[in-house]
């Protein structure tokens, strides 16, 4: 295994070092006139043609924040160029919240998406960490309609999707939604001082967790209106980008990230309490990679799997891979196990190999079973979030959120 691909090796640092300079560089036409985020085509050339996402735009604003935190030159207008786009046209002045897109026309994508919204907050964090102007406000404003509108305090989850008007409630719950909910919530928590809001965090993941342990640590995805479980749902559409059917591996293995996160940084120096948090996070990683790392062949990690854990939509998308590198991670410096490292090492491997795009740059963001790239369910590379994240926080604290561990740093 060359030195590049192993954990705490200078050549492993400088590897990744190379990795997010060049995704900082790919990244830098993203803008639009109105500043939300075109979608990027295989070589950062933009797709006009396509919607422009307030998720992308949110995802952008806060990786170039982190851009400007680590000094890559033109980060302050990227980052900028975002936050007027959530500013301005992708928001609702009429009925508050941030809209789900615009079309290529400048019409209004309908609905109002709790994962959107989760990201809106995630990007005012990290923006307001880099002194952008206009972050802190657009923070406030984007917490106070999040708790208004998809907070439920008495389940202790979020609802998932409302109509434009914020007049009807779909009765579908996810848990996609909730998990880039405390990945926001622990930002906010992280940078803000806005203790209640790891606490929330918290309830969230304790939720999770008990269905994970019922279900084989196979995390359920998709519930109705009353929290039950609907393991059945889009089983004629498995390879939803969003809701596909079965168990997701790649979300186990990011619910393990987070959730090691959040244990530590609320018990601190209480291990004891800590403990079986990080225990049930090795178990949701261990679940995912048995069930998913080169279970047809061919390396990679399956787009999911049934309840049994046998591959259902055998596709590899650049994100699964990138929340192992981080998780992998992460646990080997809490638990200091060397199948940890092992493991970072494989998944490195694999990303030079297979997912680095070393002609266009960036990720190919899927892959079908052979490894060979296509664009069935995410064509072109959107966005640099996932990837970006990756080359950071296996050097990056893990108690924190990354754009605190990067300033940190």
């Amino acid at each position: 295994m060359k030195e590049e691909y192993q954990i705490d090796t200078k050549a492993n640092q400088i590897f990744l070092q190379e990795i997010g300079s060049g995704l900082l560089k790919f990244g830098h036409g993203f803008p639009s006139p109105g500043g939300s985020s075109w979608y990027l085509g295989d070589d950062g050339t933009p797709w006009t043609n396509r919607s422009r996402e307030t998720w992308i735009t949110c995802r952008m604003a806060h990786v170039y924040s982190i851009g400007v935190l680590l000094g890559h030159e033109g980060s302050e207008g990227l980052a900028d160029a975002a936050l007027k786009g959530l500013g301005n046209e992708l928001k609702d002045k009429e009925n508050g919240g941030w809209y789900a897109g615009l079309t290529p026309d400048n019409k209004v994508l309908p609905g109002k998406q709790c994962y959107a919204h989760a990201f809106v907050i995630l990007a005012a964090c990290s923006a307001h960490l880099a002194g952008r102007p206009g972050a802190q406000e657009l923070l406030e404003e984007a917490l106070e309609l999040y708790d208004r509108r998809f907070w439920d305090e008495e389940q202790g989850l979020a609802c998932d999707t409302w109509n434009t008007e914020f007049t009807i409630l779909d009765d579908y719950r996810g848990i996609n939604a909730n998990m880039h909910t405390v990945e926001a919530f622990l930002a906010v928590a992280d940078v803000i001082g806005k203790e209640q809001y790891r606490d929330r965090a918290g309830r969230i993941i304790r939720r999770v967790l008990r269905w994970a342990g019922e279900n084989g640590w196979r995390i359920p995805e998709h519930f109705t209106k009353d929290w039950e479980p609907d393991l059945e749902k889009n089983i004629e559409k498995p390879d939803d980008p969003f809701k596909p059917y079965g168990a997701t591996p790649g979300h186990g293995i990011e619910w393990a990230r987070l959730i090691t996160q959040w244990a530590l940084s609320t018990y601190r120096e209480d291990v004891q309490n800590a403990q079986p948090y990080i225990e049930a996070a090795e178990n949701l990683f261990h679940r995912a990679v048995e069930d998913a790392w080169n279970a047809d062949g061919a390396p990679g990690i399956v787009y999911t799997t049934d309840w049994k854990g046998h591959p259902c939509v055998h596709d590899r998308m650049h994100w699964t891979l990138a929340e192992a590198v981080n998780t992998s991670a992460v646990l080997y410096r809490v638990t200091k196990k060397v199948c940890y490292a092992e493991a970072y090492a494989e998944f490195m491997e694999y990303l030079d190999e297979k997912v680095l795009d070393h002609v266009n740059g960036s990720w190919f963001h899927q892959l079908d079973r052979n490894n060979q790239p296509i664009g069935t369910v995410w064509p072109g590379k959107s966005d640099l979030y996932h990837a970006l994240q990756s080359v950071l926080i296996p050097y990056s604290r893990v108690d924190l959120s990354i754009a605190c561990a990067v300033r940190e740093r």
